[in-house]
């Protein structure tokens, strides 16, 4: 498949349209010439480390949840130039998804995260400039927080950090990855037991304890690599394109 074809697909079934007002340049970042993407790889960050570890894997394209252009135009020298050498002289195509990876009802880190729980059935939660990004649901049986950690594969490798002032049983649960820290609000507004994110901030502390809710913050790279892991087995099963993932976790 070609990058323009592949790039169709991919805003299809991911919905990219649908977030014109992400910061992120969402779809292609970086093309590659007019050949055919064998393989892809997949990452939560466009990082100089994880752009050489795909070339050196043979990857034709890197798709990220983090990619190289938000917003504003930026200059291309230092290690952005780098990173954008890197991928021009080896071929690579660069593909972002940011927030429609967020989002997305199926291959979304939230609802893989959900899924990754048991819970069958979730509504999304947690508006974004009118878009609601994150998932909320009932668990299939009440779980400690120590139960909910293993199974997201969360531990203080990842940056794990808790706020356990809620119920020793959590029953209802909000999930909003990455850096969502101040959508416990949200969480407390909806009278749920435990919200899960990637990040909190100092705020959030004393947030959650006067309104005795529990906090999971498996670190926002780990609550974010969800999403492509979900995008690599699609397309492998829907296009047969190979993937890989490329891993380089920060901890944070």
């Amino acid at each position: 498949m070609k990058l323009k074809e592949l790039d169709k697909f991919l805003r299809d079934k991911l919905v990219l349209d649908d977030f014109s007002f992400d910061a992120s340049l969402n779809g292609i970042q970086i093309a590659s010439s007019d050949k055919e993407i064998k393989k892809i790889g997949y990452a939560v960050d466009a990082s100089l480390a994880t752009i050489k570890k795909a070339a050196e894997a043979g990857c034709d394209m890197l798709f990220v949840h983090h990619g190289l252009f938000w917003g504003d135009s930026i200059r291309i020298d230092g290690p952005h130039y780098d990173r954008v050498k890197t991928c021009l002289d080896n071929d690579m195509a660069l593909y972002a998804c940011h927030l429609p990876l967020d989002a997305h009802p199926v291959f979304g880190n939230n609802a893989q995260m959900a899924q990754c729980l048991g819970i069958k059935s979730y509504d999304m939660f947690s508006d974004y400039k009118g878009k609601k990004i994150g998932v909320k649901g009932k668990l299939p049986f009440p779980m400690t927080i120590d139960q909910i950690v293993r199974l997201l594969d969360f531990s203080s490798d990842t940056g794990l950090k808790t706020l356990e002032f809620g119920k020793d049983l959590c029953e209802t649960v909000g999930i909003v990855s990455g850096g969502a820290g101040n959508d416990v609000a949200d969480a407390i507004n909806d009278g749920l037991d435990l919200f899960i994110t990637g990040e909190i901030y100092h705020q959030n502390f004393h947030e959650a304890l006067e309104n005795k809710i529990n906090v999971i913050a498996g670190g926002h790279y780990q609550s974010e690599t969800f999403g492509v892991k979900a995008v690599m087995r699609m397309v492998l099963g829907e296009l047969g394109i190979k993937g890989e993932f490329i891993s380089w976790p920060t901890a944070l």
